[in-house]
């Protein structure tokens, strides 16, 4: 009996036994299946790696100046690639340092390191390490989303593994170094070494290279300008972690650590932001978008930093003084009293360098006034702002008014502009001994435009084409159609002079009539001084801007040929086919005035406008270059001609704002009815410039806001410090050109110099050849019939 018990109870034992392990058997062959079938589920519709060998990340299109400084970029990634053998060891070091020590010995799947992260996790008590390899993370980036599932783990591995089988570890290593994001714009070693240091990589120091391979864990985190003492840890983390796997010393790791970095600041300030859109919109339209955002051409133009950055000053400054001059529009708004305590920058005195140098405009708040200053905090910078400053602002405009009813306070105090709380716009400068104070400003509503090119070639060195590129990206310079008023005048007095006319020609300037029978309307043209000069030369006729003698020049020679002359100059807008032509009535744009006062400065030959010299694509094959076509469209003899008329507009005419330059220059002045816009377009032989100011929802800007008043400042500021950098030009005289002293109140030829005659300038065969004989082709100056064009 007692054999039985035991037997009985080995069975039920064995039995158990058995159970146990057909049960086991069972589940993990059930978690087999379901890993198989997990395995399976997560190949399904994997990437294909065929394109692995031919990798093409998404490259930026860089902008290039005429200097080959970058000024721009296009990118939907901002990449610039570098190949493997131009990436700096240390920083090669660094990466597989902290990312994936053994990264060399493992095909694709670290086992140890998994356990090493695993066990320091568990002991640190969360998640401080991870454990995917370089390879990993380089199958994320290309081929997966960032979604944190088993599944995605599980493609990330197998495409890892394949990834291994394809490329050498030298060519992973490249493709993630191009590929992976650094913070702040950055993608790709290459662009971070330019964000962070303002550097190629191979400038790249043993600690720049420990703090840039720190960033791709947490770009945002590690970040020196959001989070520097974390930044900091993280880059003596990789130096710890280099001298782990043998790449340094712990003495060059030391050194690093106490070497002070120097970050290149991140700015907002874009330069020629109207140019590098109209270069866009050119390389779309012949590229295609994917090209231009991705195929990381390199592009070369005209643009002349130097002068942009002038031309963006002059234009700002002379709006904002016009502005000025239309009256203060108030304060922007009110905040309730009491005011919060303002956040102090952590670096003031860098915060104030930066403000006073971008002469940017900044809201502010008053928190205190008195009879002789208010006290203003903006960015954090409290500052006064004194009467003196402020003065401009006696000038008021109420709600809803018209700049014309604006109204003018001359005994106003601070305490009568401005009361605590109030929002204003200021602007910092730094008084003596680095004494900061304010400025009261106003954010200019009317707009300007500026265009700067080289008549010897057409490229065009600057271009502003509106006060702020974030408030409109309408570029004036290129696109508005404006009425050019007198400064289209150059156009009829140079068709004039091409028909054998002289400067000395006689012409009448008296009152006119033109009658209009279908609208029934009486057209009575005016001089700008309201009055009328009698008998005057050409040459005074344009020196002065004489309306009535204009119109008389046109009705002689005829609207047809103007309108002909101005289209071999390169105007395309449609121009009046009446009169009022004379007086600047049909809109054209600034670069068609410009370019065509430009074929003046180049004796004759029209070039047209361009901003484009070269395109290259990533494998440095050229894709476009800017050939030149020039062609003699006016004799040099009528350019010289013209040229001398115009200079004589700048010594002694309605342009003698700009005499102060002090070079060989010439230019015309141009206002329309009403004061809507004003212009200047003037050049020497080797730049020409024009500004054209106005509203854009035409309306007057002001009284007596003439071309002399609101366009010619801006131009004489921009052309004294435009120039200096070129040589001094006289225009060339051609041998066609003869000289002859005349007398001033009959253009016949004088017997002797005296104060009543001058030395004037003629085209071979049209100056007078006998003493008190009139010159050839004299035009008729009586009372002309002005009833049709």
């Amino acid at each position: 009996m007692p054999k039985l018990k035991l037997s009985t109870a080995f069975l039920k034992h064995h039995s158990l036994r058995r159970i146990v392990l057909i049960g086991s058997c069972t589940l993990v062959g059930l978690m087999l299946i379901g890993m198989t079938g997990l395995a399976w589920y997560a190949t399904v519709g994997l990437p294909s790696l065929d394109s692995l060998d031919n990798y093409q990340p998404s490259l930026i299109s860089r902008i290039h100046a005429d200097d080959g400084q970058l000024i721009g970029q296009f990118y939907t990634e901002r990449r610039v690639f570098i190949p493997f053998e131009e990436i700096p060891s240390d920083l090669i070091h660094a990466i597989v340092a902290v990312e994936d020590a053994r990264f060399f010995e493992h095909p694709g799947l670290d086992i140890w390191g998994i356990f090493r992260a695993a066990w320091t996790n568990i002991k640190q008590g969360g998640t401080v390490e991870g454990a995917s390899t370089i390879t990993q993370q380089l199958a994320r980036s290309l081929f997966l989303s960032p979604e944190r599932t088993y599944s995605r783990k599980i493609r990330e591995l197998i495409l890892a593994f394949k990834m291994e089988f394809i490329l050498t570890k030298e060519q992973i290593l490249e493709q993630y170094l191009n590929q992976i994001y650094f913070g702040h714009g950055a993608y790709g070693i290459g662009t971070a070494a330019l964000t962070y240091f303002e550097k190629d990589l191979n400038a790249i120091t043993l600690p720049e290279a420990a703090f840039l391979a720190g960033l791709p864990k947490a770009p945002s985190t590690y970040s020196p300008y959001k989070n520097p003492e974390r930044s900091k840890r993280r880059q003596e983390h990789v130096l710890h972690r280099m001298v782990q796997a043998g790449y340094i010393t712990e003495a060059l790791a030391k050194e690093a650590v106490a070497t002070l970095l120097s970050y290149q600041r991140l700015t907002l300030e874009r330069i020629a932001p109207y140019f590098l859109e109209q270069v866009r919109q050119h390389l779309v339209n012949e590229y295609g978008e994917p090209m231009v955002y991705k195929g990381g051409l390199q592009v070369f133009t005209t643009l002349n930093t130097r002068m942009q950055r002038l031309a963006e000053m002059a234009i700002r400054h002379g709006l904002r003084q016009l502005d000025k001059r239309q009256g203060w529009r108030g304060p922007l708004g009110h905040e309730p009293l009491p005011l919060p305590t303002p956040d102090v920058p952590r670096d003031i005195e860098l915060t104030i360098q930066d403000m006073a140098r971008t002469d940017h405009i900044h809201q502010g708040v008053v928190t205190a006034v008195d009879q002789k200053q208010a006290i203003v905090v903006a960015n954090g910078i409290e500052a006064p702002l004194a009467l003196k400053d402020m003065r401009w602002a006696r000038r008021r405009i109420p709600k809803n008014a018209l700049v014309t009813e604006a109204r003018t306070f001359p005994e106003a105090t601070p305490q009568d502009l401005l009361k605590p709380g109030d929002i204003i716009e200021v602007r910092l400068k730094v008084r003596s001994k680095g004494v900061p104070a304010f400025i009261l400003e106003q954010t200019p509503i009317v707009e300007g435009a500026l265009l700067a090119l080289d008549p010897r070639t057409g490229s065009i060195k600057a271009m502003v084409g509106g006060y702020d590129f974030e408030r409109s990206q309408f570029n004036r310079a290129l696109m508005a159609r404006r009425q050019p008023g007198s400064a289209f005048k150059p156009i009829i007095y140079a068709t004039a002079l091409d028909n054998n006319l002289t400067p000395a020609t006689l012409i009448m300037d008296a009152p006119l009539v033109y009658e209009q029978e279908e609208e029934e309307k009486i057209w009575k043209p005016e001089n700008y001084e309201k009055r009328f000069f009698g008998t005057i030369t050409i040459r005074e006729a344009l020196r002065h801007s004489r309306n009535a003698a204009t119109i008389r020049l046109l009705n002689q020679i005829g609207v047809r040929r103007v309108i002909d002359f101005s289209k071999s100059l390169g105007i395309a807008s449609p121009l009046s086919q009446d009169l009022s032509l004379a007086l600047g009535s049909s809109g054209i744009t600034l670069e068609e005035l410009t370019a065509a006062y430009g074929v003046f400065a180049n004796q004759g030959m029209v070039l047209s406008p361009y901003t484009i010299t070269l395109v290259k694509n990533q494998q440095d094959t050229m894709l476009e270059q800017h050939l030149f076509e020039p062609r003699q469209v006016v004799s040099q003899n009528t350019a010289y001609l013209i040229t001398n008329l115009m200079m004589d507009v700048i010594q002694s005419g309605t342009g003698r704002g700009a005499k102060s330059i002090g070079r060989p220059i010439a230019g015309k002045t141009g206002t329309t009815n009403q004061y809507k816009d004003a212009w200047f377009v003037g050049y020497a032989p080797n730049l020409a410039v024009g500004i054209w100011v106005g509203f854009d929802e035409v309306q007057t800007l002001g009284r007596v806001e003439s071309g002399a008043h609101a366009a010619l400042p801006i131009w004489t500021q921009f052309m004294k410090h435009a120039l200096k950098d070129l040589p001094v030009m006289t225009f060339s005289v051609p041998a066609g050109i003869q000289f002859a002293e005349i007398e001033n109140s009959t253009g016949k030829l004088a017997t002797q110099p005296s104060q009543t005659t001058t030395t004037e300038v003629f085209a071979q065969g049209t100056a007078p050849t006998k003493p008190n004989s009139p010159f050839a082709n004299p035009l008729d100056f009586y009372e002309l019939d002005l009833a049709t064009p």
